[in-house]
């Protein structure tokens, strides 16, 4: 009698070329000279890596495919991130910045992530949108960096500035082109604005846009950024994004929606104030999303 025939496909196959997961890394430093252990200070009752976390994760989902990483340098911020069940690295202590911590995460995956976002862990007010907006935006896209923008109303313009003469070095401005590219991005208020007073009568929002500190970059414009020296105007201006324009590198900035939870991230004691009082008087951020 002939053998019958067996199915030898498996019931559940494995896909042959699994699509890779991007990638959302979270920096978390212990030691800011301005504010020490800022990720373990509380906000309105939740600590800051647990708000930020919070915003990873929902960006994640809604972008899909997408895993989160805490990167540290410090124990204890390593052990409330597992507490908060999060995954964690513990990086080198000696890099300095944000994106470098992305990339030794990155980079030590066993299958490179398309795409990498660098969620600073000092801010809180980051809308999950944002972050699903950005990686829809530079997976069709051919800029190898995206970052998002807000377009000032004047009232939150002269928050901004009020706010700089207490902490000049905290807020960030962005200068771009109609078709997002950015031209530049200054610690100063950007740009100068002449006539401004007949520019108030005409228009409800201001020519200044403020940028957010979150970024999304190509696996391996990443890469390349990190073998790259610090550049002049990136020094100067203590703004890392800044290698990637005098580079050459584009960096495609997606407007984003004016908030009521309108500041920078969390850098120094005035800037811990006056997140809680955005929240004291606006209400709790994430409560339209949790």
């Amino acid at each position: 009698m002939s053998e019958i025939p067996r199915d030898l496909t498996p019931t559940n196959p494995i896909p042959a070329n699994p699509i890779p997961a991007d990638l959302i890394v979270v920096p978390a430093r212990f030691g800011s000279s301005r504010l020490p252990g800022k990720p373990l200070i509380e906000i309105a009752g939740r600590t800051l890596l647990s708000r930020v976390v919070a915003i990873a994760r929902e960006g994640a989902a809604r972008a899909g495919n997408v895993d989160v990483v805490v990167a540290t340098d410090d124990q204890r911020i390593y052990d409330h991130a597992q507490a908060l069940g999060c995954a964690a690295v513990m990086t080198d202590p000696d890099i300095s910045s944000g994106s470098g911590r992305a990339w030794a995460v990155a980079r030590d995956r066993a299958v490179a992530p398309p795409i990498v976002v660098n969620l600073q862990g000092d801010a809180p007010f980051v809308q999950p949108a944002l972050i699903e907006a950005l990686i829809a935006a530079l997976r069709e896209s051919s800029c190898s960096v995206a970052t998002p923008v807000v377009q000032l109303p004047w009232p939150a313009l002269d928050t901004l500035r009020q706010h700089k003469t207490v902490s000049p070095f905290s807020g960030t401005t962005c200068t771009r082109r109609e078709d997002g590219r950015a031209l530049w991005f200054s610690k100063t208020v950007i740009p100068a604005i002449r006539d401004e007073q007949g520019l108030r009568e005409r228009e409800p929002l201001s020519p200044v846009f403020r940028h957010i500190g979150l970024y999304a970059y190509r696996f391996d414009a990443l890469r390349r950024f990190e073998a790259t020296p610090p550049t002049l105007y990136e020094r100067l201006e203590g703004l890392e994004q800044l290698r990637f324009l005098e580079t050459g590198e584009p960096i495609l900035t997606v407007a984003a929606d004016a908030m009521p939870h309108t500041m920078s991230g969390i850098d120094t004691p005035a800037d811990l104030a006056m997140a809680e009082r955005l929240i004291a008087e606006y209400g709790e951020p994430q409560s339209s999303w949790i």
